[in-house]
């Protein structure tokens, strides 16, 4: 049958689909528009479905805040140019709202509920969003911090890293300031008793090893060790951190002239822990040549 061009304009502008998908699902569907719509998106989800494989180490992370709660999420995609792309911004404010609004217990949870703003599913937004941008997006975790009677500290830095800091005592600049300081440091934990014993017996065990040859007594070199380990735990521990904003100090030391108390942290970085793939450029448009010869 004949299908115009206005149609298939407008069901392009709904669905964000390509001239000829839009054309295909039109003629598929006898020129109806609505039932045009619902074809492209069970074809999405097939498309999905087959880049689900596909390693999504970019994206960005979204900080989001109301009275009592702040939120975080971490959203991925495979380029960075796809998480610059505006479809995808909008997707991951909505869906940093809907875990700010309905705090769901994990990923799962969050897929089947309707996405902030619409009727439908973050599942099927999800699936939307790949079909227009083309490429793998997931939501890979989030993390919901109830003030308490205390204090939310925020920071965002870039579209790559989001932190939420909890504070006993202080106040919003301070919170912040401290929010500010993870995210530039990256602590392990908030206070040295808090880091692993495991991870204390490896770094000693390296620390022997490379003493072992030192030709200084076994006392200095426990004095080594022990100093070596002190300052190592300080490195990775939020409260014997250098202060970003002011080095001569620590953040426990600011904290106490402050009268506050860290009680928690979150610090996501977009990626980390993801083992991306190595690409060879030049060799992936000479693929591309190929391909369309």
């Amino acid at each position: 049958m004949q299908i115009s061009a206005a149609a298939v304009k407008e069901l392009r502008e709904r669905s964000g689909a390509g001239m000829m998908e839009c054309k295909n699902a039109l003629v598929a569907t006898s020129g109806e528009l609505e039932a045009a719509l619902e074809y492209l998106r069970k074809s999405g989800a097939a498309k999905a479905a087959k880049k689900a494989g596909r390693i999504a180490a970019e994206g960005a992370v979204v900080v989001a805040e109301s009275t009592g709660f702040a939120c975080v999420v971490e959203i991925n995609s495979e380029t960075d140019f796809a998480a610059n792309d505006e479809n995808f911004t909008q997707f991951a404010l909505a869906v940093a709202t809907t875990v700010l609004d309905a705090r769901p217990a994990d990923v799962e949870a969050l897929l089947a509920l309707p996405l902030a703003g619409t009727k439908e599913s973050v599942e099927s937004a999800r699936q939307q969003l790949i079909l227009k941008i083309g490429e793998n997006i997931s939501i890979r975790r989030f993390d919901v911090r109830l003030a308490g009677g205390g204090v939310i500290g925020t920071y965002r830095h870039g579209k790559r890293i989001g932190v939420l800091v909890t504070l006993e005592g202080g106040d919003a600049e301070l919170a912040k300031e401290i929010a500010m300081h993870v995210a530039a440091s990256n602590p392990m934990c908030i206070t040295d008793a808090e880091v692993p014993a495991e991870l204390l017996a490896k770094e000693r065990e390296i620390r022997v090893a490379q003493a072992a040859t030192s030709g200084k007594s076994p006392e200095i070199v426990e004095k080594m060790i022990t100093g070596q380990l002190r300052k190592f735990v300080g490195e990775i521990s939020l409260l014997g951190q250098p202060f970003v904003k002011d080095p001569d100090t620590t953040v426990g030391k600011l904290l106490t002239a402050r009268k506050a108390r860290a009680t928690g942290f979150v610090r996501y970085e977009v990626g980390e822990g993801i083992e991306k793939k190595s690409v060879d450029f030049a060799e992936e448009v000479k693929a591309q040549a190929r391909a369309a010869d």
